[in-house]
């Protein structure tokens, strides 16, 4: 007997991502991690409904309204994480001073600005319109990669000064904000690294055959499936993470105060 399941890398890695999307979104809500952390726990949610409507709505709509959805799905998801990082700076420096705050983030934001002017091809201005609904959606899909780039450079950026600065201003590295920005400033690396060696290959390549585009059409497939396997393993770090209490949280507290009850009868016990 001969079992054919037709199983392909990228079948494979969205079943990963979208299992371990929902673990995670199971520890945030069971684990009360929801509460601290609702702009967070809203990207998972968007990551999976936009996982799940391409895979559902894939070659079941005119191409047009598939495509709307998932350009406003990307431009709501690109608005939703610059305001995780904002939320993620506000508990990772809650101890800082007004001037640390207006200096680093005119910093942050002047060094994403020259990465997305500089980096990747801007259209005219004259070339903007927005007169027919294909126009609106190349504008849409613009700031949805602008933006998205943006997000990336920002992440990397912040995630960098948590793990610096972050004990000093109240987020050490067993606190869930420390983690959280570890694992996005792991993603937009990943993301990023693999725009740039796809630009590079698509700049230096000069196609002569159909050997060539295959070749160089599987070079992507297997960027893209890194980056997939990439953000597997933080969706996995998230999860382990996030299920662990903080140090110093009442939850650990509770936890802790029994183990210390039960030692102190048992000196006592041994003393008498």
């Amino acid at each position: 007997m001969h079992f054919n399941f037709h199983f392909t890398a990228v079948s494979i890695l969205w079943t990963l991502t979208f299992a371990a999307l929902l673990v995670l979104l199971v520890v945030l809500m069971g684990r009360d991690r929801l509460r601290r952390f609702p702009w967070f726990t809203a990207s998972i949610v968007l990551v999976a409904l936009r996982l799940l409507s391409n895979r559902l709505l894939h070659d079941k709509l005119p191409q047009l309204t598939m495509g709307a959805i998932a350009i406003s799905l990307a431009d709501i998801s690109v608005v939703v994480g610059l305001i995780v990082l904002v939320e993620m700076a506000r508990r990772a420096f809650r101890k800082a001073g007004t001037a640390a705050w207006a200096g680093w983030t005119l910093v942050l934001l002047a060094l994403g600005g020259v990465v997305v002017w500089k980096w990747g091809p801007w259209p005219p201005m004259k070339a903007i319109a927005f007169d027919t609904t294909i126009a609106r959606l190349q504008f849409m899909q613009l700031f949805a990669v602008k933006t998205g780039l943006l997000v990336d450079v920002l992440s990397i950026a912040l995630g960098l000064l948590v793990v610096a600065c972050g004990q000093r201003y109240g987020a050490g590295w067993h606190s869930h904000v420390q983690r959280i920005m570890i694992g996005l400033s792991t993603a937009s690396i990943a993301q990023i690294g693999a725009q740039g060696i796809w630009e590079i290959i698509a700049r230096h390549t000069t196609l002569h055959s159909r050997e060539e585009y295959e070749h160089v059409m599987a070079l992507q497939g297997k960027l893209l499936n890194t980056n997939s396997a990439v953000y597997v393993i933080v969706l996995i770090w998230w999860i382990v993470c996030l299920w662990i209490d903080e140090p110093g949280s009442a939850r650990a507290m509770v936890v802790e105060e029994p183990k210390s009850t039960e030692a102190l009868s048992a000196n006592e016990t041994g003393d008498a």
